[in-house]
């Protein structure tokens, strides 16, 4: 351990943002890193735990601890107080084939579960990984490795998101041949369209794309396998194994009345237009929602539903309302949520950031729900009718709502944007391989083991697990890959 003080003697920092005033004006990413010394001060923050909880990965009640890929963390953290910058990276790439990924998007349960975190900030592990691997771009270090042989064994992959990635990354270094069918007309699946260029610039999602090329790894975009018989029979006979990475991309519906009306619509569908408008030079296709000069209301308070603000700030809107069914998270950590658990305590994320900051006001309302929605003459909706919603526990502990009675509202709209999660994967893509499903809506394959029901047809990441993190499907992608490579080695 390099730095026995460093937890004592420096203090957590991460970059900057850029001015919000300014990043709304365009969808670059705004989210700067800092100096090289000042991040060399970060690393030495690291206490090198006898027990670091950091890169445990596990679930503890239920809820995530530490790092679900079991990043090397106080070592990586060390060789960057050391200055040994070659060193670190290889570390960082032992456990992690796309660290630019998940230095951007990932939550980051790993600095919830830091041990520095107890009594102090945590040490910036998110911030120390990303500057890791954007140091390596920048000095050329990173370069296709093409593997050394091929066995001459074929295997396809369905869906070229994180799970998708990660399965054909290692399936192709451990000598297969690897082809990726994506139904979209562009390669990354939810790193693509389901998460804004403001948080992860698409350039850096092709970045890699290349070099996967590069080192052999086919790609074919514009190929719904599912909805192709004639293609999907050929798959199934030209390939020695499958890998469903299709993700959990069923919304979550809100079955009101006016749910029909013209201007609602998924937010899924509104992020991923607005980013293909913005690939193509500003050419919109005709299932694109502009939300300048418009009343927005977002129904749902997660990651997506904060991206849903963010972006129709930057589109101009008039104003904006989020909805949240559920009570606010506290500020600080109760008893029932220890370290180290990841840390449920209330945010103030970068769309609300920005909202307050343009329209001057916190765009969350919490315990509210949807009754109706109201349209106009044309069938456009022009208002909401919303409730509160109080939650209670029966007298065997189970916690519903029930609505609050006069707490009804009504709310001028003119786009509303259904970001409430998602229900599994879509009924098509199960149906045309005959895979079952769980009682959830995922397609059913044990854990470790990621088989389905059908012969030589498997299944990871979201598809499996239901709607997670970047970084679980970049673990289940890594396993599933193993699976599949033990499965052929065996037949053989």
């Amino acid at each position: 351990m390099g730095k026995p003080t460093g937890f004592l003697e420096f203090e957590r920092k991460v970059g900057i943002n850029t001015p919000t005033k300014e990043r709304i004006t365009h969808y670059k990413e705004f989210h700067n890193l800092l100096s090289e010394d000042e991040q060399v001060k970060q690393g030495a923050r690291c206490m090198d735990c006898g027990v670091p909880f950091c890169q445990s990965g596990i679930l503890i009640n239920g809820m995530a601890s530490g790092c679900p890929l079991n990043n090397l963390i106080p070592e990586f953290n060390d060789l960057i107080y050391r200055e040994n910058w070659d060193l670190a990276l290889k570390r960082l790439l032992k456990t992690n084939p796309f660290p630019e990924f998940t230095g951007r998007v990932c939550p980051a349960p790993c600095e919830s579960a830091c041990t520095v975190s107890i009594n102090s900030p945590a040490v910036s592990i998110k911030e120390n990984e990303r500057y890791i691997i954007e140091k390596a771009f920048n000095d050329k270090k990173i370069v296709a490795t093409p593997p050394k042989y091929r066995n001459n064994k074929k295997v396809a992959v369905i869906g070229s998101g994180p799970a998708g990635l990660a399965s054909s990354y290692l399936l192709n270094k451990l000598g297969y041949s690897v082809e990726v069918y994506e139904r979209e007309d562009r390669i990354g699946g939810l790193l693509m369209y389901g998460i804004p260029n403001m948080k992860l610039d698409k350039d850096v999602v092709n970045r890699r794309v290349n070099l996967m090329e590069e080192e052999g790894i086919k790609f074919f975009t514009k190929s719904d396998i599912c909805k192709d018989n004639e293609l999907k029979e050929k798959v199934l006979e030209d390939y020695e194994a499958i890998v469903l990475a299709t993700g959990a991309t069923k919304p979550r519906d809100l079955n009101v009345r006016g749910r029909n009306l013209k201007g609602i619509e998924f937010a899924v569908n509104y992020l991923k237009e607005n980013t293909r408008q913005l690939l193509d030079n500003g050419n919109k296709s005709s299932n694109f929602i502009s939300c300048k000069d418009k009343n927005v209301l977002i129904i749902g308070g997660g990651d997506t539903g904060t991206d849903c603000v963010a972006t129709s700030i930057r589109q101009g809107c008039k104003s904006v309302i989020q909805l949240e069914i559920t009570n606010p998270l506290p500020k600080e950590r109760l008893s029932n949520n220890p370290w180290p658990q990841w840390s449920r305590t209330l945010k103030v994320d970068y769309g609300q950031e920005e909202a307050i900051e343009v329209l001057g006001y916190e765009p969350r309302r919490y315990c509210t729900s949807v009754k109706e929605f109201i349209g106009d003459e044309e069938g456009n909706v022009k208002s909401a009718i919303t409730v509160k919603v109080e939650w209670i526990k029966d007298e065997n502990s189970r916690v519903s709502f029930r609505e609050i009675p006069n707490s009804e509202e009504i709310l001028e709209v003119d786009v509303v944007l259904l970001a409430m999660g998602f229900l599994g994967t879509e009924e098509y893509i199960s149906n045309s391989f005959g895979v079952d499903l769980d009682n959830r809506g995922n397609i059913k394959a044990e854990y470790k083991n990621f088989i389905t029901n059908k012969e030589k047809i498997f299944v990871c990441g979201d598809a499996r697990r239901g709607q997670s993190l970047v970084v679980w499907a970049i673990r289940e992608g890594l396993e599933a890959a193993l699976s599949v490579d033990k499965y052929l080695q065996l037949k053989d």
